[in-house]
């Protein structure tokens, strides 16, 4: 496995801005959350959590709010935020682009919230981030959708906890071309994030003198797959496959009927399997394949002690499911994001001297100002780099084989392979 490398620099580095900077009952929304610490003032800082409770993204977005209420426990115990507690205030936007920004005009004229927080589906970013600039509220999401750093959006929308697909894709590639194949056939999901897996991994597999020789798109919406697999090239070394949804398992065990135990190598994003047990019977086939996962479902022997601590306050067992119930799968790979983006909410704050609303363009620019995010109890997924220019985060991925029906870890890429050049500035951007 490749070393872990935390003393690196970023490709457009950005660590410092202007100097040093300071060191609904009514509505039905507040989310409770125990363990809050009342010290300095009693006013809450209200945190607007744009929630995926129903739709395509009701799997994560049930995760999402597991970690997010247990960060926030954890920070609420250690004093909160400038000595005032954390609320959450929590409503489902239904996965779906319009629905979340009503969902931002309530945080923000309702339940006045001091930012809004935690959206994964990218159309539902998409959908969100203009009405968040206009109402000039600070939206931190969680998504993994290029939109952030490709300048599609606005200053007042960040991606500081969790890498986006471009970087992932291009730290992956030397390692399916080098070890799987070079001819690949990609299966995705059709909307802006498997669009951006589409384009980023073909660019990427060029790049190590590979080929992309099939591109499926599925409707988010498919229930059976199986008449998509004949459309998959005879020449085909490797079957790219990252799917969303409440199909996936059904995708997965169609995939493996067709194929039997002829198919090309396999290297899946493990959003394919996101919150489904290994176990499952017809998912036998994926024995010896790949995916990427954004941060290791099953404890590894070499497990962090930052692993250990944020795996006990979720409440996730060491195969990655519910210490309560051993049948419900975390979406692990992708819910740290709301652990560590919470994290960096609490830090810029805190430099910023946050106190109220009229204080939101002063804790932009000090998560802008941010750059080496170190592993630990905030950031227990792996050390990071933010670019405050972008926006965006940079950190390791990993990669893993299926082996003995669990995900064991056999690389860990550097983060300065995620790294590519700067499409936006949004510190040139006004408030």
């Amino acid at each position: 496995m490749a070393p872990r490398k935390t003393d690196v620099k970023p490709h457009a580095p950005r660590s410092t801005r202007r100097g040093v900077l300071k060191g609904m009952a009514a509505t039905g929304l507040i989310a409770s959350i125990p363990g809050i610490v009342h010290s300095g003032s009693d006013e809450p800082i209200r945190i607007g959590f744009q929630v995926h409770r129903t739709g395509i993204g009701a799997a994560y977005g049930r995760w999402y709010e597991r970690t997010t209420n247990a960060a926030a426990k954890v920070i609420n115990e250690a004093g909160g935020i400038n000595g005032r507690p954390v609320e959450i205030i929590a409503e489902d936007d239904g996965t779906d682009p319009k629905r979340g920004a009503e969902v931002l005009e309530k945080f923000a004229n309702q339940a006045r919230v001091d930012v809004a927080y935690g959206t994964l589906f990218s159309h539902v970013v998409i959908g969100s981030a203009p009405r968040a600039g206009e109402l000039k509220l600070p939206y931190f999401v969680v998504s993994e959708g290029h939109h952030v750093a490709s300048g599609k959006l606005n200053r007042y929308t960040l991606q500081p906890g969790i890498t986006d697909v471009k970087s992932q894709v291009q730290a992956m590639a030397p390692f399916v071309a080098s070890n799987l194949g070079k001819k690949v056939t990609m299966i995705f999901p059709d909307f802006a994030f498997g669009h951006d897996h589409r384009d980023y991994c073909s660019a990427a597999i060029e790049a190590q003198g590979g080929q992309v020789v099939a591109k499926i798109a599925i409707p988010p919406t498919e229930t059976s797959f199986t008449r998509y697999f004949p459309q998959i090239p005879r020449e085909t070394e490797v079957i790219y496959h990252v799917m969303v949804g409440p199909s996936v398992l059904t995708f997965v065990k169609e995939m493996g009927e067709f194929f039997g135990p002829s198919s090309p190598e396999i290297f899946g994003f493990i959003d394919s399997l996101e919150a489904v047990d290994l176990a499952t019977p017809g998912l036998e086939f994926l024995e010896g394949s790949y995916f990427w996962e954004g941060n290791p479902r099953y404890a590894q022997a070499n497990q962090s002690p930052h692993d250990k601590f944020y795996r006990e306050r979720v409440g996730v067992d060491a195969n990655g499911a519910s210490v309560d119930d051993p049948k419900d799968i975390a979406t692990y790979a992708h819910m740290f994001g709301c652990w560590e983006t919470l994290h960096v909410i609490k830090d810029g704050m805190e430099a910023a001297g946050y106190k109220g609303p009229q204080d939101r363009a002063a804790l932009i620019e000090a998560v802008e100002a941010m750059s080496i995010m170190p592993a630990g109890r905030a950031h227990p997924q792996g050390p990071k780099v933010f670019n405050g220019k972008t926006h965006q985060v940079f950190g390791e991925q990993y990669i893993s084989q299926v082996a003995d029906g669990k995900l064991v870890v056999r690389h860990v890429t550097p983060i300065e392979d995620g790294f590519y050049p700067d499409e936006v500035d949004y510190t040139r951007q006004s408030f």
